[in-house]
């Protein structure tokens, strides 16, 4: 068996041996597993450049290995985080560290509900090893397994898993020098107000519907213009869109206008800086004042 073989670090080096290497524009990779007949020892290689991006293997093979080579400028710490497809089942994730192999998902949990993030500092950056597990006679043939990535720079002491990440959010509300940094090194910043709130004990986070009048901007496309001819296109907010933020927050619906600020991870937003938007007004044009503005802001 291919686990077998790579619990020693011989055996390691002679798969790396054994291995061919496949191409991939810088983010992304799509390519097919290792055909049948072919010597089974053989690992499937993908470098990829970016910071995040995608992995799509089609009629997966015994084994891939993606290097991560992002061009940064720095190695300051990272977390690395991965969130794995609905059919990645079966597929055993290792981390690859100076040629030793650490075991992060077996293949027979779910990993397909949960984001799996791992500790990273480069370079040389860890590697991911996944191997897929033998299909079953009868059943369907899995025909495709990949995962989306996303390194997250400098936090050193963050946990395992994005959720966790989350939770490590203050639920204090941001003071002004926090607020005017939020404005300008947010993934999103809109303008709008909180229309329901849910919460999900299992995740430990709570969801805000947030109905928005702007969206100043956004990294994706978290927030979405509503539907043209919809009951919802009269007069009033135009977008609409979702925001996680951690249970213990205890975040409630609230009346009036909120400029909503925070990071966007695997296409979920994450609350950062919510303050009234009155209030991030007298903030901003008193800093403006005193020449205290980390950047331009569009007011309206």
């Amino acid at each position: 068996m291919v686990f077998e073989m790579v619990t020693t670090r011989n055996a390691f080096m002679l798969l790396l041996l054994l291995s061919r290497y496949c191409t991939a524009d810088l983010c992304n990779w799509t390519g097919r597993g290792v055909a049948a007949g072919v010597d089974s020892r053989i690992v499937l290689q993908v470098r990829l450049r970016c910071t995040d991006g995608s992995v799509r293997w089609v009629y997966p093979g015994p084994s891939l290995r993606v290097v991560l080579e992002p061009n940064l400028s720095s190695s300051r710490p990272s977390i690395v985080c991965i969130k794995p497809a609905p059919s990645f089942r079966g597929v055993s994730v290792f981390i690859e560290r100076t040629g030793a192999l650490e075991l992060l998902e077996p293949g027979d949990g779910r990993p397909e509900q949960r984001v799996l993030c791992f500790r990273g500092e480069g370079p040389p950056w860890p590697a991911i090893y996944l191997q897929s597990g033998p299909r079953r006679d009868g059943a369907k043939s899995r025909t495709t397994m990949g995962f989306r990535y996303e390194l997250l720079m400098g936090n050193r002491s963050a946990p395992p898993t994005l959720d966790q990440i989350g939770l490590q959010a203050s639920c204090r509300p941001c003071n002004d020098t926090e607020l005017l940094m939020a404005v300008c090194n947010s993934d999103f910043v809109i303008r709008g107000s909180i229309r329901n709130v849910s919460h999900d004990a299992a995740r430990q986070t709570s969801m805000l519907e947030v109905s928005a009048s702007k969206v100043y901007w956004q990294r994706s496309g978290v927030f979405e213009p509503r539907a043209a001819g919809s009951a919802s296109s009269q007069p009033g907010p135009s977008w609409h869109g979702r925001i996680h933020t951690p249970l213990q927050c205890r975040v409630k619906p609230g009346d009036g206008e909120f400029l909503f600020t925070g990071t966007e991870h695997f296409g979920e937003a994450w609350l950062g800086c919510a303050p009234r938007y009155k209030h991030f007004l007298s903030v901003y044009q008193t800093a403006g004042a005193a020449h205290r503005n980390s950047c331009d802001f569009p007011l309206d």
